[in-house]
């Protein structure tokens, strides 16, 4: 085996090996990194963010006005799971970053009639907010506005009608939403924690889809 002048040894016709012979760790590892990065990917991109609002603060001090920003992030999957996050920064992306995680780390699961809609009617009430969530047929669509429609189609509800009567408040009709979809159960739910069956909950004369 040749030996190079103050180097390694090198294998024939090979590079340099190291201790121990081994060869191609560097490349191993590049290979363990965009493996790692591509799993990041495909987790970010499971779920949908959507961006509320932005809202500019200031702070008064002794040299001035200091600046910064507070925003609000619907996180959802579009199969039933989504939640919600708030965040403040010096900056825009910063204080994005900080709802986005605080959002995916609140994540909750609404059960769906066909993954297209609500179970039942519900009204949600979070202080001065107050929402009513109602069931829709196929084709009706998403009729909502501000944060609710980011929530739903976050949510992966094809269908709804909803409507905020109390605040406009951004952080209040988001809460009472949520409050409202907590409180959403399907039928199987409920007939499992009575012990009967779904067709005793729900009558003789209850279509399939309505079951599940």
């Amino acid at each position: 085996m040749a030996q190079s002048r103050g180097g390694p040894p090198r294998g024939p016709g090979g590079p340099p090996r190291g201790p121990g012979g081994q060869r191609g760790e560097s490349g191993d590892r590049r290979r363990r990194g965009e493996g790692d990065r591509q799993s990041r990917d495909r987790e970010d991109s499971e779920f949908a963010e959507k961006l509320v609002s932005i809202n500019r603060v200031a702070k008064v001090v002794k040299g001035g006005r200091r600046f910064g920003f507070a925003a609000i992030v619907i996180v959802g999957d579009r199969k039933g799971r989504a939640g919600y996050g708030s965040g403040k920064a010096r900056e825009v992306p910063e204080a994005i970053r900080k709802a986005t995680e605080q959002a995916r780390r609140s994540l909750v699961r609404i059960p769906l009639r066909e993954g297209r809609t609500l179970h039942h009617d519900i009204v949600g009430h979070y202080g001065a907010g107050e929402v009513v969530l109602r069931a829709a047929k196929p084709g009706t669509g998403i009729i909502a506005g501000g944060p609710m429609r980011a929530i739903f189609e976050a949510l992966g509800v094809q269908d709804v009608v909803a409507k905020s009567i109390g605040t406009s408040n951004p952080h209040n009709m988001i809460k009472a939403t949520f409050e409202a979809l907590n409180r959403s159960v399907s039928p199987r739910s409920v007939a499992q924690r009575r012990g009967k069956k779904v067709s005793e909950i729900l009558g003789k004369g209850a279509t399939a889809e309505a079951r599940e």
